[in-house]
């Protein structure tokens, strides 16, 4: 609800004068609750404290603190179904939820859609290192006690990534620390997906969750290419983000039956993807529709991401044959 509330109130301000129209996940319900008084304050708390620094990324903070009914305006000013005309901002507050509560991956999540296209991807992820090396380390601290701590020059914990279409390059930057103020490029660089197009040398994303993923079909697939890298199953879209920055090659996900995909869960992602030379389509090869709501109607069976063009042909042939040899 904070990260919500923040990002609704400083588009409406910068966007000041235009119709601002965003598509996200939470409603104000559950905080409108009498019930639900202390944690509608520490929303309200966590809101300002936020804003407050938004003079360091050369934007205006509130000329006076943003009161009760101000943020839940703002919460529910978030109310857009989409569609096919206009524009739209696609927001994912905190994609990753158990991600988000166990410490581990997550993502906040901001794509803009543009008469039915995607035109522009934020990624925020917070516990995504700078350096491909820190994922081990990462994991192990959430898992089992670490081997020993990564030296501290190569120690940068969470990174923001953005890509506008039609420009060929997706950047990412350290998250700013401390007195740090934004300034381009803030150490901002080029990202660049892997070059591999063996899917038997590809490295595989697929969720954690078994809930809304068919991991059966993936490890099926995984086999019949004869895949040698163990998956790495991450929470949320920082599964795109491992695509963009060459950590990963490929990210699928086959859904169960009668799960909606949902726009706010791939927008930023697919975006970031693309411009880093990556290929986003679903099973069938083609493009995500995000121009139909608030789901992604007419998906063929799932989503395929990869890293390249040629490896994406080859592993949208894998799932052909894969698919056909199963009892799915």
């Amino acid at each position: 609800w904070s990260v919500q509330a923040t990002v609704s109130w400083l588009l409406s301000e910068f966007l000041e004068g235009r119709s601002v129209s965003i598509v996200a996940e939470e409603d104000v319900q559950t905080l409108s609750k009498p019930e639900a008084s202390s944690l509608l304050s520490a929303v309200v708390n966590t809101v300002n404290e936020c804003l407050a620094e938004a003079p360091k990324y050369g934007l205006q903070c509130p000329k006076k603190v943003l009161g009760t009914s101000q943020i839940l305006e703002a919460i529910s000013r978030c109310n857009s179904t989409g569609g096919p005309t206009g524009r739209h901002w696609v927001l994912d507050p905190v994609d990753g939820t158990l991600g988000f509560v166990r410490g581990d991956q997550y993502a906040v999540a901001l794509g803009l859609i543009e008469d039915g296209k995607l035109v522009l991807g934020v990624l925020g992820c917070p516990n995504y290192p700078m350096k491909k090396e820190l994922l081990n380390y990462n994991h192990q601290c959430n898992q089992i006690k670490p081997t020993s701590p990564p030296s501290s020059d190569i120690w940068q914990k969470g990174c923001v990534m953005y890509a506008r279409r039609g420009t060929g390059q997706a950047w990412m930057q350290p998250l700013i620390h401390g007195d740090t103020k934004f300034e381009w490029p803030n150490s901002a660089t080029l990202l660049q997906a892997s070059p591999i197009d063996d899917p038997s040398q590809a490295t595989f994303c697929e969720p954690v969750e078994k809930a809304n993923s068919n991991h059966l079909f993936t490890e099926g697939l995984a086999s019949s290419i004869g895949l040698k890298n163990r998956p790495m199953r991450v929470h949320s879209m920082v599964k795109y983000a491992a695509i963009a920055r060459g950590d990963a090659e490929v990210y699928i996900k086959f859904a169960r039956s009668g799960y909606k995909e949902k726009i706010w869960d791939h927008a930023a992602g697919v975006v970031i993807v693309e411009e880093a030379g990556g290929v986003v389509t679903d099973a069938g090869g083609r493009p995500l529709d995000f121009s139909r709501g608030l789901y992604l109607e007419g998906l063929d069976r799932g989503i395929v991401a990869c890293s390249g063009p040629i490896l994406h042909d080859k592993i949208i042939g894998a799932v052909y044959a894969s698919w056909d040899s199963s009892n799915l």
